[in-house]
């Protein structure tokens, strides 16, 4: 066997896997998640529901995979647009827009990366989360950035971007089960984004200082399927 087919078989693989993955996405988001199965993606797909074991051992590897790609597009999409912004406070303001809106436009996505088991199944001999790590990691190292900075008065970086992420998503979560209905008629999203606001604003070193309360950064978010 040839290097260039060793190549070829290799390269072909890596797309037949992709092809599983972004069918599955496009089935869960239609469908849900009690709809999706192996045997449905390979119809779908115009396959022998056996060919996909060879790139998935069970419906966990796979739902694993589903949302290793969604963390991708989050991450990518805050790296790309976070960049440019100098202030790591105007910057955290800017990451939990991102982290908001792509969360009430793609909340199936959301579900899959943050609250459905099923993922992390196919980590369950793992110490840590590879997939959630590179997100909060870019939390963490924003947050230290502005304590080195002087911006903000606590100085425990890891505790201040637990409580920032866990914050949001506890409202998130709140409004992807329906649990808001008490704020019926409010602009939800609005909502959450001044509370995280407000979170923020009480670790300022200096309170006079205000992020900055509008941005069109996360409106260029769209929906990805």
């Amino acid at each position: 066997m040839t290097s260039a087919t060793n190549t070829r078989r290799a390269r072909e693989k890596v797309e037949m896997r992709q092809l599983i993955v972004d069918t599955a996405i496009k089935m869960y988001i239609e469908e849900g998640y009690d709809k999706l199965t192996l045997r449905g993606i390979a119809q779908r797909i115009e396959y022998a529901a056996g060919t996909l074991y060879l790139y998935f051992k069970d419906k966990h590897e796979l739902y694993h995979a589903m949302h290793e790609w969604a963390f991708k597009q989050l991450l990518e999409q805050m790296e790309r647009e976070l960049t440019p912004i100098q202030n790591p406070v105007d910057r955290l303001r800017a990451m939990s827009e991102i982290y908001i809106t792509f969360a009430f436009k793609n909340p199936e996505l959301y579900d899959l990366m943050f609250i459905l088991n099923e993922p992390m199944c196919a980590e369950a001999n793992m110490d840590d989360w590879p997939c959630g790590q590179s997100v909060y990691n870019l939390l963490v190292e924003t947050v230290q950035e502005a304590i080195n900075k002087g911006l903000f008065k606590d100085e425990n970086a890891q505790t201040l971007a637990f409580m920032f992420w866990s914050s949001s998503h506890g409202m998130i979560s709140l409004y992807l089960r329906n649990r808001l209905r008490m704020y019926a008629g409010e602009d939800l999203k609005q909502l959450i984004n001044y509370t995280e606001d407000m979170i923020l604003r009480y670790f300022l070193a200096r309170p006079s200082y205000v992020p900055f309360a509008k941005t069109t950064v996360a409106k260029k978010s769209t929906h990805l399927f």
